[in-house]
């Protein structure tokens, strides 16, 4: 069975055929290098978040198909949020021809810095159908400044 397809992972178009080996080996570095840069070949196992600020909390949500809240590590330190994971994907291979595989494997960290004074204690995480959500109620607001006076010594 011979399948062909449309677009090549990471979205970009076949190259067109040319017989001049030098092409083909600078097409195929280019792969490698686009690979590398985005995100080490994993493409889309790097998840997608939104992260969203209201009066009271910062809520980050990342999209994680088909991943566990065991395959999940969350830390806050230093006011940096890393959300780490390992997508895996379990396969038997008894006599199996595989034509076509796109589904990404990997591991992966994605790192945003919050505000000063978060404080980890206070972060909670959830996992529901694969969306993972991180609720941190923001820091108390410094009060706000006001002009001190300045007397002379007596």
């Amino acid at each position: 069975m011979k399948l062909r397809t449309l677009m090549t992972p990471g979205g970009r178009a076949p190259a067109a055929h040319n017989d001049n080996p030098f092409t083909a080996l600078r097409q195929e570095i280019d792969r490698l290098f686009h690979d590398a840069t985005t995100g080490l070949g994993l493409g889309d196992a790097m998840p997608h978040m939104d992260v969203v600020e209201t009066d009271a909390n910062i809520t980050v949500t990342a999209e994680l198909p088909g991943m566990e809240e065991k395959d999940v590590e969350v830390t806050l330190a230093d006011n940096v949020l890393t959300i780490r994971g390992e997508k895996k994907v379990e396969r038997e291979e008894k006599g199996e021809t595989r034509h076509v595989v796109e589904r990404t494997t990997g591991t992966f960290a994605r790192t945003i810095e919050m505000p000063a004074g978060m404080d980890p204690a206070a972060v909670k995480a959830t996992m529901d159908k694969g969306v993972l959500t991180v609720v941190m109620p923001k820091p108390a607001t410094a009060a706000e400044p006001r002009k001190i006076e300045v007397t002379r010594v007596a």
